[in-house]
């Protein structure tokens, strides 16, 4: 059996909710639901492309954490609050995954958990070999 690893971010959330930034167990790993949120402060308010592009960097820092890089990514999931900026929002994965291509859904919610929070994404990935 694969033992465990958790990794987490020291955010305050993970504390008050009780969960970990990366869970790796053998080859799975997955990233928890990740904003654009730095030292309790939301940042780059207004726009869901550098929200997105600052998230999916933090989720590949995380991955490295796990010695996980982002073309082990097989699925994403990103939540948004308004559909129309979807369009942003897949300007920044396309630069993060054009050649890796997960597959991704798309879904839009009536919140997150902080105003000013356009967009979370998670993400799943099987280490190869």
């Amino acid at each position: 059996m694969s033992e465990r690893l958790n990794i987490s971010s020291n955010t305050h959330w993970e504390d008050v909710v009780g969960y970990s930034r990366v869970v790796r167990i053998g080859n799975i790993v997955e990233v928890a639901g990740t904003t654009a949120s730095q030292d309790g402060k939301v940042i780059h308010e207004n726009n869901a492309f550098e929200q997105a592009y600052f998230i999916l960097k933090k989720i590949e820092k995380s991955l490295a954490q796990a010695e996980v890089t982002l073309s082990d990514v097989i699925r994403t999931r990103v939540y948004v609050i308004n559909i129309n900026d979807w369009e942003g929002i897949a300007k920044a994965h396309h630069e993060f995954f054009k050649d890796i291509k997960p597959v991704t859904t798309l879904i839009e919610v009536s919140a997150l958990i902080q105003p000013g929070m356009l967009v979370e994404i998670e993400a799943s990935a099987v280490v190869k070999g």
